[in-house]
């Protein structure tokens, strides 16, 4: 996900979004502990969009 696509979203948006890839990341680490993953980068993927989601509502607080 682009900070682009992110910007556009609203703030509940973001927050469900944020809670939905936090779970997905720890289900996918817990996965890759017990049996590698074929493509790990996407965890690097998934927490990399997870940090972007997290800028852009401190970003929106800041604003506030």
């Amino acid at each position: 996900m682009k900070q682009q696509e992110i910007a556009k979203m609203s703030d509940a948006d973001v927050k469900d979004q944020l809670s939905n890839l936090s779970e997905q990341m720890v289900k996918m680490k817990l996965t890759h502990s017990v049996a590698p993953m074929e493509n790990p980068l996407q965890l690097r993927h998934m927490r990399r969009t997870i940090a972007r989601l997290k800028t852009e509502l401190t970003k929106r607080e800041a604003q506030a």
